[in-house]
């Protein structure tokens, strides 16, 4: 947010140089990030020296000078420079243009324009000239050239001109202060003077407002009335009669634009110029226009309409909060208002609008509508609910002094929720505990009174946060000082303090942070925190998708609403739940909790998809959310989810064969193999019903419940998303995964067999529709704990295989903790082939 040096100082003579305010601002906690002149002094031009003057041997109304230009700009020494202004002379500070500074001069042809001109190191009738001493209007600060400009004897040779001009406070400087979203108290002119004037010990000069009680002339002019009071505290209007509305003096213009405001007319800009001063939005309208000179706020209705001030008719949602007249909306409230009833050139009468909405309800309103104002931005963040009536009486008496006209006596108001301050007890002992420090309490007492708090003061404070400090025992020095604090009221242009806490923040950033010395005491040793043992299990599974080449990415948690409802069903989470909608989304592409990891994860397939990237493998690791009875929040249910996406090849082809792009194999391979980490029951298969979300689909089960599923993106969702080529993905339950590992956590070490092993290899034919899976589960389940290993290396079809068949290979290998016998190791194959005879129709293959 920018803000005027010059400006400021007329609440704050605080005597500080710009850097100077910007570094205590900055270490307050007020962010300057960056110092500008208002007006600034071209690039290149410096303070110089004149050392030596000399006349031109060839030509009469030009001078030789010898100019020192500080070390940095001339090592060498002075440089010479020809010059033909009358007064220059030895001795002089003076602005000189060096070498490649870009000066806007006025042009020869109309002295009224100006013209980029770039000083160049030249040759004037015969001698060297290294830049150019400079008149007044060749910085564009005047129309003066009968002669160059002399500075300030103070002036510093080789600092820059701009400098120069800032130091001495002859060009305002306007600083750009970065605001965290809880000092709503900072947002105006007379907030950031208050911290000024409470680091410098300076008085604040606020302005001189004469405020006039309810009722009167003005209450019996217009009615108010607030029948949303959540939405609306308070609502000042006042009146001002007679006004000639036009363009506003040059003075109210240019503190306008200084901060990059536009001016528009008189009376708007007066109201603009109080916010920026008070922090309280205001809104004018021409009284003429409202309705039955009556002003209504409420909820706006279903199918309500309103065409705001930038000449947009808008929908206005259900609920969002409206200033209406005897005919309808005129105003959204807190945002902008309409154009039906703005103040123009043939306004007369001026109602000012100067109200306290609720901060939810703005920002609600303001997000529906995708409108952001200067005014939204401060009721979103926190308006004083106490200035009302102080920015309408500041802004009527500025109107009629730049507009004229008459202020209607009196004030019409409505007030359904009047601002209750709240108090706080700020216990010396907590406030040196939390700090490490002991903060005198007059000096604190004296530096919160500084920024706006009511302070009583218990008797003998000092002495007993003295004896606090020293005692051992927290409790017996908590109640003590129950009996000796500071008892504040907070000031209601604090809406951040509400505790104990948040006072003895302000303290510490008054006082200073960097007075507050190292801790005395032990440091508390750093260790790493205890892992959890789902963590770990979860961790393993990771570590194996890390191995297989996948990329760990993290998303938003945050979904449009379209795509969570197309995400929440059965066929990608196995329930039909609803999804989980925030009361107040950012945007509409974030107004949900995702009830899956693959929405998001499908974007950055498709982003980097877009880029040129196409091999990609991708996991993610996240909490998902849903409607459900089982949460910890009743209604609600959350879990942490694993979800992957493969695209691409699988394998990069060679000089032997081509690349083959992934397949539905490829992920459900790596997917099985990452959580074999784990010691889970039997992991079983069944097909999916597909549908919007999947072409086809597989879900995995483990011990009865369901696990998670596996399945290719449908042609018409990776269209939408602008998916290339086959996508696969999965996603499967992590918390009940790791739950269902039957290890106990603890390693445990295996020595080698010092007994051989046998590998035999056992080739059947089947039908084409068994799965391979099964056939594995069987030859393991039939050899028992003999089978040490299973693995396939060999699928056939072909000629040598009767159509609608295949041959599945398999390399076994058999172990014990003794030598098997031969006639162990036959039977047990006998035992093999004749499970997968009877369980699969297989067959030897001959």
């Amino acid at each position: 947010m920018l803000f005027s040096l010059s400006w400021i100082t007329e609440y704050v003579e605080h005597g500080l140089s710009a850097s100077a305010v910007a570094d205590l601002l900055t270490m307050s906690g007020l962010e300057v990030e960056e110092v500008r002149p208002l007006a600034p002094a071209p690039a290149g031009v410096v303070v110089g020296l004149v050392v030596e003057t000399r006349p031109h041997p060839g030509a009469d109304r030009l001078t030789l000078c010898t100019v020192d230009l500080g070390p940095a700009l001339s090592p060498d020494g002075p440089v010479s420079i020809v010059c033909g202004a009358p007064n220059v002379a030895p001795g002089q500070k003076v602005a000189v243009a060096t070498v490649g500074t870009v000066l806007q001069l006025p042009s020869r042809d109309d002295p009224e324009r100006r013209e980029p001109v770039t000083i160049k190191r030249s040759s004037i009738r015969g001698e060297e000239s290294n830049g150019m001493i400079c008149a007044e209007d060749e910085l564009a600060l005047g129309n003066d050239h009968s002669g160059i400009v002399v500075l300030d004897p103070s002036a510093v040779v080789g600092e820059s001109f701009a400098d120069y001009r800032i130091r001495r406070g002859d060009d305002d400087v306007v600083l750009d202060v970065s605001i965290t979203p809880n000092r709503s108290d900072a947002l105006s002119y007379v907030g950031v003077a208050r911290e000024i004037a409470a680091l410098t010990g300076r008085p604040l000069r606020a302005p001189d407002v004469l405020v006039p009680e309810p009722g009167g002339e003005a209450a019996g002019a217009v009615s108010i009335e607030v029948e949303d009071a959540e939405g609306c505290g308070r609502y000042v209007g006042m009146i001002v009669r007679g006004v000639t509305v036009g363009a506003s003096p040059a003075w109210l213009r240019d503190r306008l634009e200084a901060v990059g405001a536009r001016s528009i007319n008189n009376v708007v800009d007066v109201t603009n110029y109080v916010m920026r001063e008070l922090g309280q939005p205001l809104h004018a309208f021409d009284l003429a226009r409202v309705a039955g000179r009556r002003i209504v706020v409420r909820g706006a209705g279903a199918c309500e309409t309103l065409t705001t001030l930038d000449g947009t008719e808008r929908k206005i949602p259900q609920g969002t909060l409206l200033i209406c007249d005897g005919d309808g909306p005129v105003a959204i409230a807190g945002v902008m208002g309409g154009a039906a009833s703005e103040v123009s050139a043939g306004t007369s009468d001026v109602l000012i609008e100067s109200a306290w909405f609720d901060p939810v309800r703005v920002r609600r309103g303001a997000r529906a509508l995708d409108m952001s104002t200067d005014a939204s931005y401060r009721f979103e963040r926190g308006v004083d609910p106490t200035v009302q009536a102080i920015a309408a009486a500041r802004a009527a008496a500025l109107i009629v002094e730049v507009a004229g006209g008459a202020i209607v006596p009196g004030m019409a108001e409505d007030a359904p929720r009047p601002h209750q301050p709240r108090t706080v007890l700020l216990r010396p002992a907590r406030m040196g505990r939390l700090l490490g420090t002991r903060v005198p309490a007059d000096e604190a007492a004296r530096l919160l009174r500084a920024v706006g708090f009511h302070v009583e003061e218990a008797p003998a404070l000092d002495a007993f946060a003295g004896e606090l400090m020293r005692t051992e025992s927290l409790e017996a020095a908590e109640h003590a000082a129950d009996v000796a604090g500071l008892h504040l009221t907070v000031p209601g242009f604090k809406p951040d303090v509400t505790r104990e806490v948040d006072v003895i923040e302000e303290v510490a950033r008054l006082w200073g942070y960097d007075r507050i010395p190292d801790p005395a005491f032990d440091a508390v040793p750093l260790q790493p925190p205890a892992h959890r043992r789902e963590e770990e299990r979860r961790e393993s599974v990771v570590r194996r998708l890390v191995g297989l080449g996948f990329r760990e990415v993290y998303t938003n948690s945050l979904i449009g609403d379209e795509t969570a409802v197309l995400f929440a069903g059965a066929d990608v989470t196995g329930v039909d739940a609803s999804p989980v909608r925030t009361l107040n989304p950012v945007s509409q592409d974030m107004a949900v909790l995702r009830p899956s990891l693959l929405p998001r994860l499908l974007e950055t397939v498709s982003y980097n998809q877009a880029r040129g990237a196409r091999d990609l493998r991708f996991f993610e690791v996240g909490h998902v959310y849903r409607r459900g009875e089982d949460g910890l929040i009743e209604g609600y249910h959350e879990h942490t989810s694993l979800a992957l996406a493969f695209a691409g090849a699988a394998a990069a082809g060679g000089w032997d064969a081509p690349p083959r792009d992934v397949d539905f194999y490829d992920l459900k391979g790596a997917l099985l193999h990452a959580i074999s980490a784990l010691d889970l029951p039997e992991v079983t298969e069944a097909a999916g019903a597909g549908g919007r979300v999947f072409a086809e689909n597989l879900v995995l089960e483990a011990d009865g419940v369901r696990l998670g599923i596996i399945g290719r993106v449908a042609p018409a969702l990776a269209e939408r998303l602008d998916l290339r080529g086959d996508v696969f993905v999965a996603e499967i339950d992590a918390d009940l995964l790791v739950s269902l590992d039957r290890r106990d956590g603890q390693a445990r070490y295996a020595p080698v067999s010092p007994f051989p092993t046998v590998e035999r290899d056992l080739a059947v034919v089947v039908d084409e529709t068994v799965p391979v899976g099964p056939l594995l589960a069987s030859v393991r389940d039939a050899g028992g704990p003999l089978v040490q290993s299973v693995r396939i290396f060999d699928l056939y079809r072909g000629e040598r295989i009767e159509a609608g068949l295949k041959s599945v290979a398999f390399s076994i290998r058999l172990g014990a903790d003794r030598t098997l016998t031969e006639a162990e190791i036959d039977g047990r194959m006998r035992r093999i082939v004749a499970a997968l005879e009877s369980r699969h129709g297989a067959r030897l293959r001959q």
